[in-house]
């Protein structure tokens, strides 16, 4: 069982490699996007349709696709006041519960973004700006996002039931 769940981390983690290149690029081309729109409307009188969209739609992609990496290092907010006043044994239990419950939320939260993704891809939903961009690709980018971070979530809520070997 180790050596699956070692596997699964492995995987995990190359995919969270991945996703966090193109989330920083994401992050990047956004800043770029809102940086142009601001230039264009100022010095230029150009209309923005299009930008404040774009940089959402990137911005949605970064948030979730960052997500399980930024929680394999611990790194989402957490309550450290708890931490240093429970007893070691009961503030493992703590963590242990709380990785239990983010899980939980995560897979019905990426559940839903999946159903969500199905509809906006069958029914052909887009915005109703004028450059009416397809819904499906947000919603894609959140369900990726949110069931990677639920798979993070459950390999670290397993870790504590099986001895991994070195990644």
């Amino acid at each position: 069982m180790g050596r699956l769940l070692g596997a699964a981390h492995r995987l995990v983690d190359r995919i969270n490699g991945i996703l966090i290149a193109a989330s920083a690029i994401a992050a990047g081309v956004a800043g770029c996007v809102l940086t142009w729109e601001v230039a264009g409307r100022y010095f230029f009188k150009i209309p923005s349709d299009w930008q404040d969209e774009l940089s959402v739609f990137l911005l949605v992609g970064a948030t979730f696709c960052s997500a399980a990496w930024i929680q394999a290092r611990r790194g989402h907010v957490g309550i450290d006041a708890l931490h240093e006043i429970l007893p070691p044994a009961a503030d493992r239990a703590r963590r242990f519960l709380a990785d239990v419950a983010a899980f939980a939320f995560c897979l019905f939260f990426a559940w839903k973004c999946w159903t969500l993704l199905l509809e906006a891809w069958e029914e052909g939903q887009t915005t109703s700006s004028p450059w009416g961009p397809p819904m499906w690709i947000p919603y894609g980018l959140m369900s990726v996002g949110m069931s990677v971070l639920a798979a993070q979530l459950l390999l670290q809520v397993l870790d504590r039931f099986v001895a991994v070997p070195e990644r």
